[in-house]
């Protein structure tokens, strides 16, 4: 293992094994390029299975992304569909702003929930994870962001 991975936890489905930069082009021109290169290439990419993350943990994100983004969206609808029946049914009229901005902050808990369920379900095939997820939640934040830093600190 190395000093980059002992210092950040890896995913649970992260493979084993690190990818393999292709070897740079040498100064001397080559008419054709070599068997070797070629077969190092192959070898150093994941497989399908290896990259893909498992079927427990993507129906665990799926389930998760229904409830924090369905919820919302559906009473982001049924908000519409009320304020309609009250300004065609009865005498009740709503601030057309006062619509808009509850509307809004549904829709947008919707697409917060997106990413909350994603980022609350348990990443790990046998830990099913708590209700909220809050724990899970704060474990996988902080792994996206090492991740990100690792990559800004990379590609500077």
């Amino acid at each position: 293992m190395s000093a980059e991975e002992s210092e950040r936890s890896r995913l649970p489905f992260e493979p084993n094994k690190k990818r393999q930069k292709p070897a740079k082009a040498q100064s001397k021109p080559a008419a054709k390029p070599q068997e070797s290169t070629k077969q190092a290439e192959k070898k150093a990419r994941y497989t399908k299975q290896e990259m893909a993350i498992p079927q427990v943990v993507s129906q665990r994100m799926i389930r998760r992304v229904a409830g924090f983004c369905g919820v919302p969206t559906a009473l982001g609808i049924s908000a519409l569909v009320v304020s309609y029946l009250l300004a065609t049914y009865s005498d009740i009229q709503l601030p057309p702003i006062a619509v808009l901005l509850v509307n809004m902050g549904l829709f947008g808990l919707g697409v917060l929930g997106i990413t909350y369920g994603v980022l609350s379900a348990s990443w790990d095939e046998e830990k099913v994870g708590s209700l909220l997820g809050l724990g899970e939640f704060n474990t996988n934040w902080g792994r996206m962001v090492e991740v990100w830093r690792e990559t800004r600190q990379k590609n500077s």
